[in-house]
């Protein structure tokens, strides 16, 4: 099981896992047809199915696209407002490619059909892999758009949290500085993440994935998975984990966001005046 991690509009990645014997493929978040197009031609495999973790449109915008071009395409989701859907899955349900195995694990949160695919081949090696879309991400965890904090405590503790340790986990979107800055925030002692960010910086001047991490170091670093220990707590002010997890959520949406900033094409007309004749009062 080969796993092509694919950087894609602003700072999402979708995936293409192949089945290195039959040089089969699966794409996870299949959000742009002809980037993921390009890959399949290059690695010289089939494209058979395409799994989506939730229906917002950075992740499932291709979905239409691609099952016109290869007809018969399976569309695997737990939500009716993905596009081109053929399969609607279950949380626990299994599914085979070859010898990949895959069991959806569904994480209602960030959006109320939002399903988690973990894989593995029988008698390889290899570590298992978790695409985790916008459930889990490097140092971080989504937003709660259409959940609580009760059901991402499920998420996290009793749903990803307890697969293998050596799980790698590929998640939706590339935010780890960000999140790893907060993180420091939340525990300025923590040796792990100091580390971890420098890293990740490093990575991103290079303009390189900081996928996949280890669900092993998640709980090193990521302050979402390490509610009851009492720098994370202290931070808060809560002891009880769903009440920390929440106040940690809520402290991570308002954490520096970024302004915007002006086109630079835009800047420069007011520069030249060549806005001049429409903001001159009739």
């Amino acid at each position: 099981m080969k796993v092509k991690v694919i950087s894609v509009l602003e700072d999402n990645y979708m995936y293409l896992v192949i089945e290195e014997s039959t040089r089969d493929a699966v794409a996870v978040d299949a959000a742009v047809p002809k980037r993921l197009l390009e890959i399949i031609r290059k690695e010289d495999v089939v494209l058979r199915a395409i799994l989506t973790t939730h229906h917002h449109w950075d992740h499932a915008r291709g979905n239409e696209e691609l099952a016109q071009l290869f007809p018969g395409l399976q569309v695997f989701g737990a939500d009716e407002r993905i596009g081109a859907l053929t399969h609607k899955v279950t949380h626990g349900q299994e599914l085979t490619f070859g010898a990949i195995r895959v069991r959806c694990l569904f994480t209602p949160c960030h959006t109320s059909g939002h399903m988690c695919y973990f894989m593995w081949e029988d008698d390889s090696p290899d570590a298992p892999a978790l695409f985790s879309g916008d459930t889990l991400f490097v140092g971080g965890c989504g937003q709660f758009f259409e959940g609580t904090a009760e059901q991402m405590h499920t998420n996290l503790t009793q749903i990803l949290g307890t697969l293998p340790k050596d799980t790698n986990v590929f998640c939706g979107h590339e935010c780890t500085v960000r999140n790893l800055k907060f993180a420091l925030k939340v525990e300025p002692e923590n040796e792990v993440v100091k580390e971890k960010l420098a890293w990740a910086r490093q990575r991103d001047d290079e303009d390189l994935p900081t996928v996949p991490s280890t669900l092993q170091e998640e709980f090193l670093y990521n302050p979402f998975l390490r509610v009851t220990e009492e720098p994370v707590q202290r931070f808060t002010g809560r002891t009880d984990p769903v009440e920390v997890l929440r106040m940690l959520r809520s402290e991570r949406d308002n954490f520096k966001k970024p302004k915007e900033r002006p086109n630079p094409q835009a800047m420069l007309a007011f520069d030249w005046g060549l806005f001049g004749p429409f903001l001159e009062k009739k």
